[in-house]
């Protein structure tokens, strides 16, 4: 079956850079658009990043232009999320998400509900 395993969370102070990874087991991977999502309690989840098949295309949530990289590798089967300049905000359950098809990226990939597969979290906290 397939399975999404997320890791690289843990605690960091503000400022600083955690690098999350998802590795992909039981799929064609790079039929799979990929992409990065967090959640807090009480919230709905939220769109972090998204990554083409061929790693071509990126795209990302407005909170975190410019202080995140998403890429992949598709002979490994992961896909990575750089996360830099980190803030208290950005304290969340990280979840990656596997969306198959190979066409451009447009909004449809901001939607949850848009994605077949899932990992289950990492928790990411960031200390001010």
């Amino acid at each position: 079956q397939v399975q999404l395993g997320e890791s690289g969370g843990g605690l960091v102070q503000a400022g600083g850079s955690l690098r999350l990874s998802c590795a992909a087991s039981g799929l064609t991977f790079s039929d799979y658009a990929m992409g990065w999502f967090r959640q807090v309690p009480g919230k709905e989840r939220e769109f972090v990043s998204v990554i083409s098949w061929s790693g071509g295309r990126t795209d990302y949530g407005d909170s975190v232009k410019g202080r995140f990289t998403i890429s992949r590798d598709n002979a490994k089967n992961t896909v990575y999320l750089q996360m830099n300049s980190l803030k208290s905000e950005d304290t969340a359950v990280y979840y990656c998400a596997a969306r198959l098809g190979r066409g451009a990226l447009t909004g449809i990939h901001s939607q949850t509900l848009s994605y077949h597969y899932w990992g289950q979290g990492t928790q990411v906290t960031v200390s001010s």
